[in-house]
């Protein structure tokens, strides 16, 4: 069975690789973007089964690489998206749900919590192929 495939894309090195280097220890295949045109280069090229985006990033905003990865899909799959971001304001929080991201955490947060929504978001996954 193939290890579930996670792409974590933030601007802050040191929060990127600490973050990753815990969720690759939980099991996952975690393959990594330091800003919002890598994000997208690496979710055309990797298709990874998850994607937890950060929204202020260079390049292209995580708005953007959500909006791109709704219009086409690579692979024409379904990729859940998971918004971690520093800002909470209500906003962006709406912006992101009408864009169809699955689940919005607001920095900082723990590694249970970006676990746990993994958890979640993969098991709906798991529930829209069988439909």
């Amino acid at each position: 069975m193939n290890r579930i495939k996670i792409l974590m894309a933030d601007d802050e090195p040191d929060v990127l690789e600490i973050m990753a280097r815990k969720v690759a220890a939980a099991g996952y295949e975690v393959v990594q973007a330091a800003d919002g045109q890598e994000a997208w280069d690496k979710i055309v090229a990797e298709k990874p089964d998850v994607v937890l985006l950060d929204l202020t990033m260079p390049r292209l905003h995580g708005f953007e690489v959500l909006e791109k990865l709704r219009r086409n899909p690579p692979g024409e799959k379904w990729c859940p998206v998971i918004i971690v971001s520093a800002h909470d304001e209500l906003a962006n929080l709406q912006k992101s749900f009408e864009l169809e991201a699955e689940h919005y955490l607001t920095k900082p947060c723990s590694v249970e919590e970006i676990l746990k929504a993994i958890d979640i978001v993969v098991a709906l996954s798991a529930q829209r192929k069988k439909e």
